[in-house]
């Protein structure tokens, strides 16, 4: 994300705003937003077994600008908690001025903390790739361009890693996008959160113009092509403002 800097002090996404957008900035057309197409992905044909025993598990996925990708995740029932961040870098490099640099070698990142006897971590997969980014852009999503918004998988084992690996050879067999997926599988060897304002960015300014052109459409098609697992009210980092 390009910055420019609100009356609040926050920093905002404003890079190839359009007329459309400028519209909608300049209180000149109404801040709707129209559906994009989403892809119907098939589920894995691997995945991992649901535990016997309780607890929560950890999955982190890059995919362009993480306000919609957060966004997204904190509307999935199952999930307990969706954290933007960076990953693929080091920690003193684990800032947001840093990392918009292009050569960190951070990702914009969300840390997905989810019950596993909820919700399964294909599952997960499948909504990443199907509504939460386009898996199919070579570092870049949208308006967004440069390697801190390609399209990576962390896992956090090796097992993810394997369900993750298969899962892209599936989709790619079967041609889904007709192109193969520019998705990448990265070791995580660390996740640092983001910044504090940009958490629960998408719930907090739902009339920002970014968020209304590239991140609403995908709560519309969560909710449309994932009607089981949409819930209403989003799980957040922070208490909405």
């Amino acid at each position: 994300m390009d910055t420019d800097t609100n009356f609040n002090g926050t920093a905002l996404c404003f890079r190839a705003l359009g007329p459309v957008i400028l519209a909608v900035v300049l209180g000149s057309a109404s801040p709707v937003h129209a559906v994009e197409a989403a892809v119907a992905v098939p589920p894995p044909v691997v995945d991992l077994p649901t535990p016997a025993a309780a607890g929560a598990q950890t999955a982190v996925f890059a995919g362009g600008c993480f306000w919609g990708v957060q966004g997204v995740f904190q509307h999935v029932a199952g999930v307990k908690s969706a954290t933007s961040g960076y990953a693929g870098g080091s920690a003193d490099t684990a800032t947001y001025q840093q990392v918009s640099s292009g050569r960190t070698g951070h990702a914009e990142s969300v840390r997905v903390v989810y019950d596993p006897k909820a919700i399964s971590y294909g599952r997960l997969l499948q909504i990443y790739f199907s509504v939460a980014h386009d898996p199919t852009e070579l570092n870049r999503q949208g308006p967004d361009t440069g390697t801190q918004y390609r399209s990576t998988v962390f896992p956090a084992d090796a097992e993810q890693a394997r369900v993750a690996r298969s899962y892209i050879e599936q989709i790619n067999r079967a041609n889904t996008f007709g192109k193969k997926l520019a998705t990448t599988i990265e070791p995580l060897k660390a996740f640092y959160p983001a910044e504090a304002y940009h958490q629960d960015f998408l719930t907090i300014n739902p009339g920002h113009p970014y968020i209304v052109v590239n991140d609403l459409p995908k709560i519309d098609n969560l909710k449309r092509v994932f009607p089981a697992v949409y819930r209403a009210t989003p799980v957040l980092v922070g208490s909405a403002r």
